[in-house]
């Protein structure tokens, strides 16, 4: 770790900032740029502005967001509004977080509402679990299934608390930038049973083959394998009981809009529809130091210090000159292990589906084969299963009254499958149509008013992330944490990194704890403007 960053971390009061003043900006304050406006570069841009620093954040899209940009479509009746990514809100601290550094309060300005179920849960033989964070209720679905895993569901429920409490509250924010500090953490990682997969851990405590899908289906949400990912990703069925499962009124893109706004209002530049071609590097001291960034047009943004929101992979692979690389280097990033990739389908109807949840996940008649097909080998199969998102269950503002909007993703193989989604996108969307009619949304052909869809190639084209993977790299034991790409890159000083491809990594909570990271490891603005 360079020494100036060292002498950060070590310091005494080198600690997480929940709420604040926001330090005074002056034209001689320390410049800092962000690349990327998704949820980790906002809350960076937030994070670093209440400190001191004066911020810019630079996005080659027309509007802030990343994943979670919105469209809007016009159909038969009005106006559709999509949410394009995130739609869960798991640890809604975070958000606060955010506000309260600022002095304000995020309830304020975006509302947050439960919901319940967190998710229904619709097997291929049409049997229902739903899943929620009341402990008799679930106790009684698991009951319906197999009355003898009640008693291993509590053990599992402790089990994931315990790993919460270490994964999540302890380590979630801490970075992970010294083999050190991975070596110090390896009891406790035994101690949880880190070397399972998060499969192999419900399995030892439940027995149902179905409930075994219901409890170990989280890693999908972050682009893992159930049977491959770390077993610290369980952690996340106590968090979401911790916590719960809630909704932004507007959308996630009202969150979105909310924190631009603060940006804004605390003296924050956004730069959209501008697209960063270089992170720029001073290599003629002893370790090379970025110095800012080159736009597409030419245009150079001097920066004390460059923070990259953009996917990991590509941030290294061609934002930083090989020459400057000497630990991801081209060869490692080649070998590095990416997600699985999403199909989306966004569509309206001009009807409403009232006994539909506003979650729900339609799981196919193929488990651990589908999976197999998706990771290893890279197939695009006949069966899925999907994600069915209705956020007029709750808040009807989505769609024109009287009209439902929704969107249904189906996990596929990123780019190297080799598959031509111009070709194929048309088939699968019918397909998923059928799927859907057949299943949840009887008559779906007749009442459809507003479609658009965001396949693999969308991945890469859109946002620029390596092999059209949805969550950057996959989370397996190997590439987390130490082994994840550091939050304060190995090969550059005064360059960072926020977002999925980062540690803790994907969903909102790791892109969100990834900018606390910041807190630690960031100088003060004052040294710098010294």
């Amino acid at each position: 770790m360079p020494s100036w960053i060292r002498r950060l971390a070590t310091r005494p009061d080198a600690r997480l900032r929940t709420e604040g003043t926001p330090a005074p900006i002056t034209d001689g304050s320390p410049h800092a740029v962000v690349i990327g406006a998704g949820f980790g570069g906002l809350a960076a841009a937030v994070r670093l502005l209440t400190r001191g620093y004066r911020v810019t954040v630079v996005d080659r899209l027309d509007q802030p967001g990343g994943r979670a940009r919105v469209i809007e479509v016009e159909g038969d009746g009005g106006t559709y509004r999509f949410d394009m990514g995130p739609t869960l809100i798991t640890a809604p601290f975070l958000f606060d977080e955010l506000w309260a550094l600022a002095g304000e309060r995020r309830q304020d300005h975006v509302e947050f509402v439960p919901t319940t179920p967190f998710y229904r849960i619709r097997f291929d033989d049409g049997e229902v679990f739903d899943y929620t964070g009341d402990g008799p209720a679930m106790e009684r679905e698991i009951a319906r299934f197999n009355p003898a895993d009640v008693d291993g569901y509590r053990r599992f429920l402790k089990k994931s608390e315990s790993i919460f409490e270490t994964g999540f509250l302890e380590l979630g924010h801490v970075p992970f930038d010294k083999a050190g500090h991975m070596a110090r953490i390896v009891p406790s990682m035994v101690a949880l049973e880190s070397h399972r997969s998060v499969y192999s851990l419900v399995s030892k405590y439940i027995k149902s083959k179905k409930l075994r899908q219901v409890f170990s289906f989280h890693p999908l949400l972050v682009g893992g394998n159930p049977f491959s990912t770390t077993s610290i990703y369980a952690l996340i069925a106590f968090l979401e009981r911790h916590w719960g499962v809630w909704y932004a009124m507007g959308g996630t893109g009202a969150i979105v809009k909310g924190i631009a706004d603060l940006f804004a209002r605390h003296g924050g530049t956004m730069r959209l529809g501008e697209t960063v071609e270089e992170i720029t590097v001073d290599a003629s001291g002893p370790r090379p130091r970025a110095t800012g960034v080159r736009l597409e047009t030419g245009e150079v943004l001097a920066a004390d210090v460059v923070v990259s929101n953009a996917d990991a992979a590509w941030t290294y692979k061609h934002l930083v000159a090989p020459e400057h690389r000497t630990t991801w280097t081209d060869d490692k990033l080649a070998r590095s292990k990416h997600s699985m990739s999403l199909f989306v389908w966004y569509f309206g109807t001009d009807k409403t589906y009232d006994d539909v949840a506003h979650h729900t996940i339609l799981l196919g008649p193929r488990y651990k084969a589908l999976l197999k097909d998706i990771f290893h080998n890279k197939t695009l199969s006949d069966d899925f299963s999907l994600y069915l998102h209705r956020p007029t269950a709750t808040d009807p503002s989505m769609a024109p009254p009287g009209h439902d909007t929704f969107y249904v993703l189906s996990p596929v193989p990123h780019l190297d499958s080799g598959t031509d989604w111009e070709a194929e996108t048309e088939r699968y969307c019918q397909r998923i149509e059928d799927y859907l009619a057949e299943t949840v949304l009887p008559g779906l052909g007749e009442h459809l008013t507003a479609s658009l869809t965001l396949t693999p190639q969308g991945f890469l084209d859109d946002y620029l992330s390596v092999k059209g993977a949805a969550f950057s790299l996959e989370p397996q034991l190997l590439q987390s944490a130490f082994f994840r790409p550091h939050n304060a890159s190995e090969d550059v000083d005064g360059l960072f990194l926020v977002g999925a491809g980062t540690h803790p990594g994907a969903g909102m909570p790791g892109v969100l704890s990834s900018a606390r990271v910041l807190d630690t490891i960031v100088p003060d603005p004052e040294p710098l403007a010294a």
